[in-house]
């Protein structure tokens, strides 16, 4: 115990020489962790990999921090698809699109789709999160060299980046690669491990690539209850870029993002909300509630501290957090509403 105490001493004088650092508690568990690891039975290997995704996690956050406020969207994709591909040109115009609306463009910076979509957001509107591969070059020609990429050793890691940071998702066809993207993507979303985020799956007219995946979700999975229906909420097949982009765009139309302090979730609104929009919630949606119901409140004293968007109107409700379609479906009441 004796030997815990000095240890955890010699971390905190650690920190404080290094410096001014927000979130101490945070940095001297890393610290504590890595020394544990060293401690440990840990392999070579095992260190290696811990060390080496800490690092590029690093990077990633650091290369994201100034773009904390802006809209991304995410699109994933083929590497594989040709520039006279009619899918290339659906994904540069689409991605245009979004950018000129005010969004910036996340992909993982390789050819196909992802170049599709930053040529039509522009370098300026793009972000890039590549993956190091023996048989692809590290970054297509729009983004490399960009204080706006990030080049990433795991794909896990890289993952992590892709989602973590965008308010929206394009998937356009792709292959194995693409549709792990997104079946992990609904799978956080579902499980609550992800916000509510507008997920578009993105089709050709007459084309019916994610047409007919929808369609085995319905016939094979639905049926046999591996899904529930409200999980059909989560995303949403369109094969016009008007569709698309109003899907994106009308997600934030009233809803603008939520956060769980203790038990409950506060749902933060762009609107004031009205007795009759209360009504309609308890009404259509009180099963989400776990104990209680909608309650309108003002910021927490933890949202006030950090001015964590103090100026918005808030819903406060205790939910069932195992009905993340049925959440999805009142965020889309609540843009109706708006």
């Amino acid at each position: 115990m004796t030997q815990l105490v000095e240890l955890q001493k010699s971390i905190s004088d650690l920190v404080a020489e290094f410096g001014s650092i927000h979130n101490t508690d945070y940095v001297m568990q890393l610290i504590t962790t890595s020394l544990e690891l060293g401690t440990d039975q840990t392999s070579t290997l095992d260190l290696k990999i811990a060390s080496s995704a800490l690092k590029e996690m690093r990077e990633a956050f650091a290369m994201f921090q100034p773009y904390t406020q802006e809209r991304k969207v995410t699109i994933f994709g083929s590497a594989r698809t040709k520039k006279d591909d009619p899918l290339y040109l659906h994904t540069h115009n689409v991605a245009k699109c979004l950018a000129d609306e005010g969004w910036m463009v996340v992909t993982g910076a390789g050819p196909g789709i992802m170049e599709a979509g930053m040529e039509g957001a522009g370098r300026k509107r793009s972000i890039g999160v590549s993956i190091r591969l023996p048989f692809e070059s590290s970054a297509n020609s729009i983004i490399a060299g960009d204080e706006k990429y990030v080049s990433m050793r795991y794909f896990f890691t890289r993952k992590l980046m892709l989602v973590k940071e965008s308010h929206a998702f394009l998937c356009l066809p792709g292959g194995f690669g693409t549709l792990d993207e997104t079946f992990e993507l609904l799978t956080l979303t579902q499980t609550g491990k992800g916000v509510p985020v507008p997920i578009v799956l993105l089709d050709l007219p007459d084309d019916r690539f994610w047409h007919s995946i929808d369609d085995m979700i319905r016939t094979q999975l639905l049926v046999r209850g591996l899904v529930s229906p409200e999980d059909l909420a989560l995303y949403r097949v369109c094969d016009s870029i008007s569709d698309a982009t109003l899907e994106i765009q009308n997600f934030y139309r009233n809803y603008h993002s939520i956060r769980y302090i203790g038990k409950h979730l506060i749902m933060r609104l762009n609107n004031e909300p009205t007795v009759q929009l209360l009504e309609g919630l308890k009404s259509r949606f009180g099963h989400l509630c776990r104990t209680g119901g909608f309650e309108v409140v003002q910021p927490h004293s933890a949202e006030r501290a950090e001015n964590d968007h103090v100026e918005k109107f808030r819903l406060r409700f205790d939910p069932n957090r195992s009905n993340a379609g049925g959440l999805r479906e009142m965020i889309n009441f609540l843009n109706q509403g708006a």
